[in-house]
């Protein structure tokens, strides 16, 4: 019986840890995410070390009945115990990742993929590589391709700040009349700054999956009237 993991199958699956988390990694980097290359390798390698590193103490538990019965019934060498604490500890590097910016939450994919990391690091430590291996695959295809794949008219709320109410209102109707944006609800309030008058519309706009959010507020805002134009979370 087998009672140590050999040089190799730690290099092994280390260099597996690394590489396939360097290529998640990569997607999160080129996206201009918190989490890269780096952190998404080294969230795996570290899960695939602890993992290792709990093989090896069972192995050793193991050994150590075999040459001390007497102390069988006493020895526990429970493999779950060290890969539950990466589980629950990674959410702590995961919600670092999660950012708040002006009522829009961001980061929520990189946490997720930091966690999934960690698991495809303890099945590569655990010596399961097709679970491993088709895990990485997964959420490769999750964050490479799942846009791709589903289109998903998106909804969000954006606010706008302009003055001169009818002749505004009219160029903002017709601007989401020609890009095909659905309007589901709007909410109009009026506010005074300097004796000038300022119009404040929230509209819940439902984006056809062709468009993105920057242009559409750069086109908006190329308006004269317009003040402010953000895009804030439902």
């Amino acid at each position: 019986m087998e009672n140590s993991i050999t040089l190799v199958e730690i290099i092994l699956r280390l260099f597996l840890s690394v590489m396939i988390a360097g290529v998640i990694g990569f997607d999160r980097e080129h996206k201009n995410r918190p989490a890269g290359i780096k952190t998404h390798a080294l969230v795996c390698a570290g899960a695939c070390l602890i993992a290792l590193l709990q093989k090896q103490i069972g192995f050793d538990a193991l050994q150590l009945a075999i040459l001390r019965p007497e102390l069988s019934g006493i020895l526990r060498a429970d493999e779950a115990r060290l890969i539950a604490q990466v589980v629950s500890g990674i959410g702590f590097l995961g919600a670092g990742t999660i950012l708040v910016n002006h009522r829009v939450v961001l980061g929520l994919t990189t946490a997720a993929s930091l966690w999934a990391v960690a698991g495809i690091g303890l099945s590569f430590g655990m010596g399961y590589y097709n679970i491993g291996l088709v895990g990485a695959l997964f959420v490769i295809l999750v964050l490479v391709f799942s846009k791709k794949i589903i289109r998903v008219n998106t909804i969000k709320k954006l606010e706008i700040k302009y003055r001169h109410k009818f002749e505004t209102k009219e160029f903002i109707q017709k601007y989401f009349e020609n890009k095909g944006i659905i309007v589901s609800d709007v909410n109009f309030k009026v506010t005074q700054d300097a004796d000038k008058i300022i119009y404040v519309n929230v509209y819940e706009i439902e984006i056809p999956r062709d468009l993105n959010y920057a242009s559409i507020i750069e086109d908006i805002s190329m308006n004269k009237n317009i003040m402010c134009i953000q895009m804030i979370s439902i």
